[in-house]
């Protein structure tokens, strides 16, 4: 078990305006909660107790709303950023401000919707002795497809499909040992990964719901959605 949660939240999602005018992207919500809660919720039901929230744009809105994470039996902290540090960065300060003794602790891009067998993930890495495992998700294609055969004519049409291809789906296991890998300022995709060695680095496949929203099109698709993909997780506050 992994009881220890970095969750990078301070981005702008300019395209979501007026949404984020006043809020963090992570804290636009999403089926009446914010979208960062999904995370929480599946966080702690797998049994994470603490949580460091990086923070900077908009950050007392976040802050606000969590505190220090009582309400929901969390130990709720924040890494404040007074420049940009960039993810890695800001991922860097963060896992120095987690308390106690620990090996890994999971981080997430809190502004992606996504279920997730959390224990299975930490499984993969602990028995694979990863620096990092990084969930993939399958890319699925923006528009419907259209199926051609030798001779030119139309037989078909796909909606939407999955395709052969896996992108970075923001959650991830890091173990200690990588935090002197980080950059201070800088991007981990850029400035770390790059540098890993094959069998530091797992991938950890998730054919679960994962959903980025980046415009308001991807907004409302996501408020159809959740309903049903969430229909067994409880959002009242923990007793």
């Amino acid at each position: 078990m992994v009881t220890k949660a970095i969750i990078l939240a301070g981005g702008k999602g300019e395209r979501l305006r007026p949404y984020t005018d006043d809020k963090p992207k992570p804290m636009v919500p999403v089926g009446g909660i914010p979208d960062v809660e999904y995370q929480v919720i599946q966080l702690k039901k797998a049994g994470v107790k603490e949580i460091v929230f990086a923070v900077s744009y908009k950050k007392e809105y976040l802050m606000n709303y969590w505190g220090d994470g009582s309400k929901w039996n969390l130990d709720i902290h924040y890494s404040e950023e007074d420049q940009p540090l960039g993810r890695g960065g800001g991922i860097k300060k963060a896992m120095r401000l987690l308390k106690g003794e620990w090996e890994d602790t999971l981080v997430t891009n809190g502004d992606n919707l996504w279920k997730l067998d959390i224990p299975s993930l930490v499984n993969a890495h602990q028995i694979s002795d990863a620096l990092v495992t990084m969930v993939v998700v399958q890319l699925r294609s923006p528009y419907g497809i259209v199926e051609i055969n030798d001779l030119d004519q139309v037989v078909g049409f796909v909606e939407k499909p999955l395709l052969p291809h896996w992108v970075n789906g923001g959650v991830y296991v890091f173990s200690k040992d990588i935090l002197e890998k980080l950059p201070d300022i800088g991007d981990h995709e850029v400035e770390t990964f790059p540098n890993l060695s094959k069998e530091k680095f797992l991938a950890y496949k998730s054919r679960d719901f994962w959903k980025g929203f980046d415009t308001i099109k991807d907004l409302i698709e996501a408020e159809k959605e959740v309903t049903e993909v969430f229909k067994d997780l409880t959002f009242s506050l923990p007793g």
